[in-house]
């Protein structure tokens, strides 16, 4: 039940305010929308506006906008106010606006993931005792530059720097106040075990990070990390384009509810995670030039505007349409294959 509620948010994510950047470009650009709704399937509350119906539709899995004259299969609208009789780059604008929202989603989830469970710094909350960092004479508050003649810019550098030295003795460079200290500390062999419960050893000198939970940090963090993602994203399509990576590497709904299953035996977290991941999938993934995604329908409009000739709102409506079986087809390869994934 869990798993289901958190499957249903995360298409509510996805796809929601996708539409909803339309409907507030459409409103923009001077589009009418005939409908804009949340959900899908029939309508279970429904309120006319000044023109436009909103509704909440009983699968609460995305939902949609309607504008006036969007579909050219329909044949063409010629109220002025009409999708198909904008100017090319309001169309673009209009088109792009989806995928636009799904990005600053990802990055809003991100920062507040990443703002939530807070940022590791070089200044120490704890020096255990007994250990050789108190021993040295470190304390609390200190905030570590340098080990050795290794700066230290972030926390991953005192841990690489602490293994580096291999068990010999380090010089610890710390601020404390306005006073710079250097101490001599000999790290010590801790023994463990890793995930598969094989023996490790380590060195390990008894301190503890202080976490920052800054909100600008946390948005700064959001933006790298939603750009990182998207670069991974990039490598990946371009890897299924060259042949290293086959369609089967691809999921669908049922994958993705399999996927959301596995995430949260890790954590809420790694539930934000995974749905800003899906957001900029789906941003990505829409902007691409094909037929029947907004990617397509912006080439049209390019074309347009290059050429100055617009193609046919039927033949524009017909290659979408044939995208848009094409996209279904594929759609049920993937379900079929997630399916085989998880009996198989």
């Amino acid at each position: 039940m869990k798993t289901a509620v958190l499957v249903i948010i995360l298409f509510c994510i996805m796809i929601f305010p996708h539409e909803l950047g339309h409907f507030i470009a459409a409103r923009r650009m001077g589009v009418k929308v005939n409908e804009f709704a949340f959900g899908m399937g029939p309508a279970i509350w429904q309120k006319q506006g000044r023109e436009t119906l909103y509704s909440i539709r009983l699968f609460p899995i995305g939902g949609f906008c309607a504008m006036e004259g969007e579909d050219g299969s329909e044949g063409e609208s010629h109220d002025p106010r009409a999708f198909n009789n904008k100017k090319p780059w309001q169309k673009i604008v209009i088109l792009a606006a989806g995928s636009f929202m799904n990005l600053i989603c990802a990055v809003l989830i991100m920062s507040l993931v990443v703002g939530i469970m807070g940022f590791t710094t070089t200044t120490l909350d704890e020096v255990s005792a007994g250990y050789p960092a108190e021993a040295a004479g470190i304390m609390a508050g200190d905030k570590i530059i340098r080990i050795d003649d290794t700066e230290i810019k972030q926390w991953n550098d005192v841990s690489a720097a602490i293994s580096a030295a291999g068990g010999e003795a380090m010089d610890v460079t710390v601020k404390r106040g306005s006073e710079t200290k250097v101490f001599n500390v000999v790290p010590m062999v801790q023994e463990g075990t890793d995930a598969n419960g094989n023996p490790v050893t380590g060195y390990v000198i008894g301190i503890t990070c202080k976490v920052s939970h800054s909100p600008f940090k946390a948005v700064e963090s959001g933006v790298k990390s939603t750009w990182n993602m998207a670069v991974a994203l990039f490598d990946s399509l371009g890897m299924i384009i060259s042949g290293e990576a086959g369609v089967d590497n691809i999921s669908g709904p049922v994958g993705m509810v399999t996927l959301v299953d596995q995430t949260m035996q890790y954590g809420f977290w790694y539930y934000g995670f995974l749905t800003a991941f899906i957001c900029i999938n789906l941003a990505i993934m829409n902007m691409l030039p094909l037929p029947a995604l907004d990617g397509g329908r912006i080439l049209f409009a390019l074309y347009t505007a290059v050429t100055g000739k617009a193609v046919s709102e039927k033949v524009e409506g017909a290659i979408h349409f044939g995208g848009m079986m094409l996209l279904f087809a594929l759609m049920i390869y993937v379900t079929f294959h997630d399916i085989l994934r998880i009996f198989g």
